[in-house]
């Protein structure tokens, strides 16, 4: 696909998690994706499969949060099979904490869809407020 259909579909999956769409957000993941977050908190490590992503990744984190993530998207920048997206996403878990952070994710898109993700992140914000 070429980088600019790409980059759409990074903001059709920012925008349907904006809007509570999981389904649209699900659809547009691989059920072969390799996701990496990186560092070495709760929540890091490197997750293949849909099905591993939202047991050992998504599931706990967004069961700790009140409503989801709100992502501000700053910058999305294309080439070839990949989009970099430089972000802000702001949430609060159930016990009142804020947890707002930075984020650049390096995905790649295959056959439309997310096939892999690494994902950048203030760590040290993770392990303050999820241990």
């Amino acid at each position: 696909m070429p980088a600019e259909e790409n980059r759409k579909i990074v903001e059709q999956f920012y925008a349907a998690s904006n809007s509570g769409d999981m389904d649209t957000c699900f659809g547009l993941i691989a059920d072969d994706i390799k996701w990496t977050n990186i560092g070495s908190t709760s929540l890091s490590g490197t997750y293949h499969g849909k099905a591993e992503l939202q047991e050992k990744l998504l599931g706990p984190l967004f069961g700790r949060l009140k409503q989801g993530i709100h992502t501000t998207v700053y910058r999305l920048i294309a080439e070839n099979d990949y989009v970099v997206a430089q972000t802000t996403g702001t949430a609060e878990t159930w016990e009142g904490k804020p947890y707002n952070n930075d984020y650049c994710w390096i995905i790649r898109i295959r056959d439309g869809q997310f096939a892999e993700v690494t994902e950048y992140m203030d760590t040290e914000l993770i392990t303050a407020v999820f241990g």
